[in-house]
Order: structure tokens, then C-alpha cells, then sequence
């Protein structure tokens, strides 16, 4: 029988398959005592970034939002390999994010919000979390978001 978070990933079209291997010398995923830290995912879909530019400039708030939502499905590939599929998580700490934007771009928050979405619809008020969201420049590979994490395992 499926456990009530996979019944939600189902119900939001969200399949773990493999997560990404790191880009250079570091770990994608790291368990220290209960807590689980997440290097920056990136939105890959199928290995490869599907859209990148800046937010105000070539990228609409709306096109940035699902690239945020591929990050976090991202960042649950990464914690699911750690934690028997998320059936382990105690609760979503943080999540920080990063928004390729002009400089006269403020919404990064809303682009960001997409994600934080995600974490609350899967995890309830567990999924509630401490966050950052600013504007940069450019991100690796040229993609529109990046986005890392802590969560809390079960004791």
C-alpha cells in the first residue's frame, strides 16, 4: 500500500527517479545526525536545462515558478535517496533560493514561493520552513534557479 506521501507526489505528477550527480567536488546530499543538507539543484529535466535567462528580462515570473518547482522535485530526489523516500522526514528547515534576474527584478520571493509550495502540500505544516530567495546575476549552465535545503529527519 502507498504511504500518504507518495499518494500527494502522485497526486501532484511528482516520480523520484535517480537524482543528479554533482557537477564537481562536493556531495549532492549530506546527512549529518538528523539533519539532511541539500547542495543547490538546479532544474534539470531529462539531465539537461530547459530554459535559461533572466527573470525580467527574457523569463516570465510564471516560466521562473516551474522552473523553481523542478528544483524542489530535485531537491526531493536528493533527500528521498537518504531518508527510505521521504518516509523519514521530520520536517522542512530551510530552503534557499536563487533567481537569475535584472537588477529591477524584486519578485524573487513569488518565483521561490513555488517551491515552498511543494514542501507544505507534501509535508503539512512540517513543510513550513525558514527561506531566502535573492536575485543574481547568473546561475550554472545559465539556469533561471537554484535552489538548496536542510530538513530534519525522524529522530
Amino acid at each position: 500500500m502507498a504511504s500518504e506521501i507518495q499518494v500527494k507526489l502522485e497526486k501532484l505528477g511528482i516520480y523520484l527517479d535517480k537524482p543528479a550527480m554533482p557537477a564537481g567536488n562536493y556531495v549532492p546530499v549530506l546527512v549529518v545526525n538528523d539533519m539532511v543538507y541539500v547542495s543547490g539543484q538546479l532544474p534539470l529535466v531529462d539531465g539537461a536545462i530547459n530554459l535559461t535567462g533572466q527573470v525580467g528580462n527574457s523569463v516570465t515570473v510564471e516560466e521562473a515558478q516551474e522552473q523553481a518547482r523542478q528544483c524542489a522535485i530535485a531537491i526531493l530526489r536528493q533527500v528521498a535517496s537518504v531518508s527510505n523516500n521521504l518516509e523519514n522526514i521530520e520536517r522542512v528547515i530551510k530552503l534557499g533560493g536563487f533567481v537569475s534576474s535584472t537588477a529591477q527584478f524584486t519578485g524573487q520571493p513569488k518565483v521561490i514561493d513555488a517551491a515552498s509550495e511543494i514542501m507544505v502540500t507534501l509535508f503539512g505544516d512540517n513543510g513550513r520552513h525558514t527561506r531566502f530567495a535573492v536575485g543574481v546575476s547568473s546561475l550554472p549552465l545559465g539556469a533561471v534557479v537554484e535552489i538548496d535545503a536542510i530538513f530534519q529527519l525522524k529522530s
